[in-house]
């Protein structure tokens, strides 16, 4: 049964072309015999935006939910995404719908038993990193309430001088604007609204 293959390629900068990928891609096919049902092209975009910001990625993702395709096919890891945790979600995603993933510069092929052995290491290595992620925010957590605030200073707004909140009282009595006030005192006009508010 010949194997339905969506072609993806992406360039990070105008300057650049995606023939070149496109054309190794086509070559590899032909070897193996592949039907080329699409080659999804994102032009001048880095691997780091979202899906919503790729939209040849976007068109991908939706034909491997429909399961559309057998296999994708890409010229390397980096032009699917920038991070393990994105390659990760992707190979969920096709080994959800049972679809594989030809890479040519890191030899994997997830329809071998190597390329899926591989699948099962990055898998693993995510885990890792998402139970690493888990125990620094745990901590960090345990060290906010410990403090009382993420960044370890005092809960809420910072006390008003006395010596300040005498001056703005002062100054509002003797009819001077609240951002004035402000400004000369140096202070935000919040601060100056609720002083007045709290003692005239």
């Amino acid at each position: 049964m010949t194997k339905r293959v969506a072609l993806y390629v992406r360039v990070s900068t105008d300057g650049q072309t995606v023939e070149n990928q496109v054309a190794e891609l086509r070559s590899i096919a032909g070897r193996h015999d592949w039907e080329i049902t699409e080659v999804y092209a994102d032009h001048g975009i880095s691997g780091s935006k979202g899906r919503d910001q790729r939209p040849a990625f976007d068109k991908l993702l939706k034909a491997i939910s429909r399961r559309d395709v057998d296999m994708i096919a890409a010229w390397s890891v980096d032009r699917l995404g920038r991070s393990l945790r994105d390659l990760v979600s992707l190979l969920g995603d096709l080994q959800t719908k049972g679809i594989d993933l030809f890479l040519v510069q890191q030899g994997l092929d997830t329809s071998t038993p190597s390329g899926r052995a591989m699948f099962q290491m990055l898998g693993v290595f995510s885990e890792f990193e998402a139970a690493m992620i888990r125990d620094r925010v745990r901590t960090g957590v345990a060290r906010a309430k410990r403090l009382g605030t993420k960044s370890g200073r005092a809960i809420g707004r910072p006390p008003v001088v006395k010596s300040t909140e005498a001056a703005v009282l002062s100054l509002l009595r003797q009819g001077v604007g609240k951002l004035k006030i402000a400004r000369t005192l140096k202070i935000g006009t919040s601060t100056v609204s609720r002083i007045a508010a709290s003692k005239l």
